[in-house]
Formats: structure tokens, sequence, C-alpha cells
């Protein structure tokens, strides 16, 4: 069985801006624009710099089962 999700959302490591996707196309931004997330709960995408080697925001989506 697949994990549902229960909430989108993220920190930015930068700002410390938490924000959240609620629907499937709401794209949010942090207030100094480092990370993006999207999906609401129908998927989880992030949005982030370019460096690969650097994890610019902190995971704080909850899931069902």
């Amino acid at each position: 069985m697949q994990k549902k999700l229960k909430k989108n959302r993220i920190r930015c490591k930068h700002c410390g801006d938490i924000i959240e996707s609620k629907s499937t196309n709401d794209f949010q931004k942090c207030k100094c624009g480092a990370v993006g997330i999207d999906g609401g709960l129908d998927y989880a995408k992030r949005v982030y710099g370019s460096n690969p080697t650097e994890l610019h925001y902190e995971e704080l989506s909850e899931y069902n089962g």
C-alpha cells in the first residue's frame, strides 16, 4: 500500500520560511526564493537552487499509513 500525503510542506534552510502546497497546482515559494513546493496532496514536487550537493530545505511533509 502506497503512503498518501496528508501535508505537503518544507522549511527553507536559508530564510526559515515554512511553505505548504495545498492543491495540485498550488506552487509556493519561500520569501527569499531559494526553494519552492508544488503538488498539493497529489504529489510532492520540490524546486531549489542549482547546487545538487546542498539540501536547501528540511522536509516537513506528513503521510497517512
